[in-house]
């Protein structure tokens, strides 16, 4: 636990973290058009469910996201490769977005107005897919030091 919390204070000093969070932003801005855009088509043009539309939304922006994020945000950790293991730890990351972002605005709406509970929620979010990101599914390998 101690050696977690000096990698993420070292990261939050490192310079390289302020380009990471802004490149994330800027993927993060564009990812918020890909769902809004798959959720009117799935919904609105194909008459789907609506908690099926925005499955799939999510499910369709959150591959973008892997892929923006693999090559742009975190390239230098992947070396810009997919995997598998790194989609399937990128969309289960998203998934406890999902649920910070949506607890955060029910709680909130309780005593806030709604659109102020939505704001902050997606800050909430962003902190957490970020967080698990940068130290969970991109987390930089370390190279393996033979013990003499």
């Amino acid at each position: 636990m101690e050696h977690a919390l000096s990698q993420i204070a070292a990261a939050w000093r490192s310079r390289t973290i302020v380009a990471k969070l802004f490149s994330f932003a800027t993927i993060g801005v564009v990812n918020v058009a890909v769902d809004v855009t798959a959720f009117s088509i799935a919904y609105k043009l194909f008459h789907l469910p609506l908690v099926l539309s925005n499955v799939i939304a999510w499910a369709v922006a959150v591959s973008g996201s892997y892929v923006m994020n693999t090559k742009v945000t975190f390239g230098r950790e992947t070396g810009g490769a997919f995997s598998w293991n790194h989609y399937l730890r990128f969309a289960a990351s998203g998934v406890l977005g999902v649920i910070v972002a949506t607890t955060t605005l029910v709680i909130l709406s309780q005593y806030a107005n709604v659109f102020v509970a939505k704001f902050v929620s997606i800050l909430a979010a962003f902190g957490v897919n970020f967080s698990m990101s940068h130290f969970v599914v991109f987390r930089a390998v370390r190279p393996n030091l033979e013990r003499l």
